[in-house]
């Protein structure tokens, strides 16, 4: 019996529309899941870029503080802090 039903012009046209209409409706869910996904992975970049900006910010400082306790007077008296 559905056989016959789906052999038959009309039914057989309604359901490859059908079918053809869930094909998109599933193609359209997936790229709004993936367009979530590369949201969620350049906003990860951009904390972990920050990071690493303050992170080098703070290499620095101390790549340039002073070895004692003297050097870090002589700084002061001098206003190079």
């Amino acid at each position: 019996m559905i056989g016959l039903l789906l052999t038959h012009g009309p039914v057989r046209k309604a359901l490859g529309l059908i079918l053809t209409a869930g094909a998109i409706l599933l193609f359209l869910f997936n790229l709004r899941r993936a367009d979530e996904r590369v949201g969620r992975a350049a906003e990860r970049l951009e904390v972990r870029e920050r990071n690493d900006a303050i992170h080098r910010q703070m290499l620095d400082a101390a790549a340039r503080r002073p070895p004692d306790r003297d050097a870090l007077a002589e700084r002061l008296r001098d206003g190079r802090f």
